[in-house]
């Protein structure tokens, strides 16, 4: 079976998100299981200078994007074993950053169509391609209806996956109709139309033959209103085609005893655990003390992550005896909340704005519990790495988190971590504290993380369900 991939990141050419994590680790597992697998991403300036110089350009076209005619090339390199193909042009990708830009439903409609024209320059068609978030809506959309008449193209089977519903690609229907080259028939109910503007995260809902998401609770909550983002109807006409199959993690690249940043590897050692706490107290400048509890968070700094929980939450916080440690950027209110609480916490809480690969993966392995209080989370995978590193999740009970950590049970010993529901102040604090009470209690606590390190968090079981879908498909 061969399967194509086309995504907006993947690891470890280029990454903003845990859809890269995602896109990096999914193909190495299903390889492992006998399918082919190929990767498309656009050629990013980003993309490391050692990758970069290792492409081989396998041929150059153009692509007609609504009047315009785009130079293209596609290029070829293959890493950790998985071939990865790019769609270069400059001017739509050699930026300072992946997204942001006022061009992006031309940048991603370029992507779309290009990936398309590609396949014609293949020895060999996909049985399978498998898109990914709204950056590649389109392309279910246009094989549909703009390419089903190309040789073999028909034959090509599509399975669509939301990694974020929130994110939607949504744009006016005039710059859509410009670049799809497209007229009215497309901006209708059952195609692209969405509230009088177009959808591309609808464009794959609508036109995919399958839909995964990537759990199964968030496969359920998206179909209702509260969660749907205003798709909820279409996720429900179509849940027939909808699996959820939880994410899993490379636990090759996320491994407490291999990990070139740890300052102490370790596998189920709580004494090398506590070195590297004291190690980050001493980094970020907090008072050394192995015995103080440290709670960790590395994240994006936005409202679907629950920061304003944690903001009201703070200063009833930082009255318990405990060590907070951050790393994240996003919204401005969001930091400025952050940095006002500070100067007067400067003995209990560290905060480092940006992202850092090296310190987060050392949050992960020197604290002692995982704070995630999301108002949603499709998967989440920090807490699933938290889990790999010993660490202890307290999280929302809402889509993969739900899926992913069990609440501790103290009268059966069994449970990963401690959860709550009410998206709450008093629920968040009532369920750190209980939290903070087991740490203090060795047999409780020694059994939480005995718990959590006996789970398997790899991609094996979810690669697994992903090739009974691609079955289905070509069946």
């Amino acid at each position: 079976m061969r399967v194509m991939f086309a995504a907006s990141e993947a690891m470890p050419l280029v990454k903003t998100g845990g859809l890269a994590d995602v896109v990096g680790a999914l193909p190495k597992a299903l390889a492992k299981r006998g399918v082919d697998v190929t990767v498309v991403l656009p050629k990013y300036g980003e993309i490391t200078k050692e990758i970069a110089d290792a492409v081989v350009t396998l041929t150059v076209m153009e692509v007609q994007l609504g009047w315009r005619r785009q130079y293209c090339g596609v290029q070829e390199v293959t890493v950790d074993g998985i071939r990865f193909l790019l769609i270069d042009n400059e001017f739509y990708f050699k930026r300072g950053y992946l997204y942001g830009y006022g061009d992006e439903a031309e940048r991603f409609a370029f992507f779309s169509f290009a990936v398309l024209e590609m396949l014609d320059k293949l020895e060999v068609l996909p049985d399978i391609l498998h898109c990914h978030d709204w950056q590649t809506g389109l392309i279910p959309f246009l094989l549909k209806t703009r390419y089903a008449n190309r040789p073999g193209y028909r034959d090509i089977r599509t399975v669509f996956t939301i990694h974020n519903l929130q994110y939607q690609g949504v744009y006016s229907r005039e710059l859509l109709q410009d670049l799809l080259a497209t007229g009215d028939n497309s901006f209708t109910e059952d195609s692209l139309e969405f509230y009088g503007a177009g959808s591309c995260m609808k464009a794959g809902l609508r036109f995919a033959d399958k839909l995964s998401t990537v759990s199964f609770t968030y496969a359920q909550e998206i179909q209702t209103e509260e969660y749907g983002e205003k798709l909820d109807g279409v996720i429900r006409q179509r849940s027939h085609d909808l699996w959820g199959i939880v994410n899993g993690i490379d636990t090759e690249v996320y491994d407490p005893m291999t990990d070139p940043h740890l300052a102490f590897p370790y596998r189920n050692s709580a004494s090398k655990k506590r070195q590297n706490k004291t190690a980050l107290q001493q980094e970020l400048g907090l008072p050394v003390d192995e015995n103080v509890p440290m709670i960790g968070i590395v994240s994006r700094l936005t409202g679907q992550k629950g920061f304003d929980l944690i903001g009201a939450a703070l200063p009833a916080l930082m009255k318990e005896k405990v060590q907070l440690v951050i790393l994240g950027s996003g919204e401005t209110g969001i930091e400025a909340m952050l940095r006002a609480a500070l100067p007067g916490n400067r003995s209990k809480m560290a905060v480092w704005f940006g992202f850092n690969e090296g310190l987060a993966r050392r949050i992960y392995a020197s604290s002692d519990m995982y704070l995630m209080p999301s108002r949603f989370e499709p998967c989440g995978l920090s807490q699933l790495i938290a889990l790999r590193y010993r660490t202890v999740p307290i999280v929302r009970e809402t889509g993969g988190l739900v899926d992913t950590v069990e609440p501790y049970n103290e009268y059966t010993g069994t449970g990963t971590g401690f959860t709550f529901g009410p998206a709450t102040v008093h629920d968040l604090l009532y369920t750190v504290r209980r939290a903070l009470s087991f740490y203090d209690t060795e047999d409780h606590w020694t059994r939480i993380v005995t718990n959590g390190a006996k789970k398997d968090y790899g991609w094996e079981s979810s690669a697994r369900l992903y090739c009974k879908l691609y079955r289905e498909l070509v069946s």
